[in-house]
């Protein structure tokens, strides 16, 4: 029976950057005016002060020093907090449409086949444009692909969720190649107003073909197995949608000074101790485990491409997987200059940084985040 070949994978970095001391000053600047125009009821204790931010804090919470992002100066200005995204119009491609093709280009280029013997685009990622059409079909269409494609959206895990249906298609038999993407427009539902938070995402997108070992020719990767796992939990939430318009209730209405759709839960939120706390030894166990079912030794993995959220987190999972404090070059850490890019953090990881790896040595890409959600994805070099 064939199984699935990671053949090819593509990176699509955004221009602009932004620094810890950039955001600093911006986030520093908006708070300050806040704090000014609530001064009295500071002074009467109605509200708390709001705290400045500082590099040191942002790189000992998260290990994070810059982030890519598609719009700077709206992030960075304290009377807006936000990218200045335009709305293209329908008969033009959209911006995540067109992160994913510049991806999914280099992706193709580097795997060296027409994009005739690909027969399904996955777009899956944490946030889509709209509901429908589905954003993997205008990739499909802006790439002359035949076949079919659909959007999937598992959060953080939505990378090694995509992987792990691809590899099922490849299984069974339905397409000989799937192109999976992964635009993550991460600033777009990030609160730049909240301190605990408003250092962590960036924006970027990634591209992986995932092949049958029947037609793969030389190099890539065997996937080895794949496992997937989910436990609901609110400490990671979005809560913006379509029924928004709706909660009257809850949402803004005439007279109000905020819009609808902007209260911070309709924005990015979590619990990051109780995250930290849940998640690291559910990952950390369900990787020992999946190991174990595929008679993989842990502690001869030559190297961890993990989800990149915080690199305490990824320090302790690769001390809890491999018995002892990993080298810099069996825990691949890229979130010091990309952030968090949700799905995708895995992914640049691997796609950065494959060198080094014999033909028989193993790794393992891992996911998790919001959800819970969490995927292990093993792989052997061909």
């Amino acid at each position: 029976m064939p199984h699935a070949v990671i053949a090819a994978t593509g990176l699509f970095t955004p221009e602009q950057s932004i620094s810890n001391a950039e955001l600093v000053e911006a986030y520093n600047a908006w708070a300050e005016n806040w704090n000014k125009d609530h001064a009295l009821q500071i002074a009467e204790g109605d509200v708390a002060a709001l705290t400045p931010s500082s590099v040191e804090f942002i790189e000992k919470a998260s290990g994070i020093k810059s982030r890519f992002v598609l719009d700077k100066a709206g992030v960075l200005d304290p009377q807006r907090m936000a990218p200045r995204i335009p709305e293209r119009g329908n008969e033009e491609l959209s911006i995540m449409a067109e992160m994913a093709v510049k991806a999914a280009r280099q992706a193709i280029e580097a795997w060296g086949k027409p994009v005739s013997e690909i027969g399904a685009v996955l777009c899956a990622a944490s946030n889509m444009p709209r509901p429908y059409p589905a954003l993997a079909v205008e990739v499909q269409q802006a790439l002359g692909i035949e076949g079919f494609g659909f959007d999937m959206n598992v959060a953080c895990s939505s990378a090694t969720f995509g992987i792990k249906t691809a590899a099922d298609f490849i299984a069974s038999g339905s397409v000989k190649a799937v192109l999976m993407v992964n635009p993550e427009v991460c600033s777009a539902h990030l609160n730049f107003t909240d301190r605990d938070s408003h250092f962590i995402f960036g924006d970027v997108c990634t591209a992986v073909i995932v092949e049958s070992s029947d037609t793969a020719g030389p190099g890539g990767w065997d996937v080895l197995g794949t496992r997937l796992k989910t436990v609901f939990s609110n400490n990671i939430r979005n809560n913006f949608g379509f029924l928004n318009r709706w909660a009257l209730e809850t949402n803004a209405v005439a007279g109000s000074d905020r819009a609808a759709g902007q209260q911070d839960d309709k924005l990015f939120i979590q619990q990051g101790r109780k995250v930290f706390k849940d998640v690291v030894p559910m990952v950390s166990d369900m990787i020992v485990d999946h190991a174990g079912e595929l008679g993989i030794e842990p502690t001869g993995l030559k190297r961890m491409w993990l989800h990149q959220a915080n690199i305490n987190m990824n320090q302790m999972i690769g001390r809890k997987v491999l018995g002892r404090d990993p080298a810099a070059d069996e825990n691949v850490i890229i979130l010091d200059e990309y952030a968090n890019t949700s799905s995708a953090g895995s992914i640049i990881a691997f796609h950065l940084h494959q060198d080094g790896f014999e033909a028989g040595d193993t790794g393992l890409i891992c996911s998790f985040g919001a959800g819970y959600s969490a995927g292990t994805v093993f792989v052997r070099k061909r």
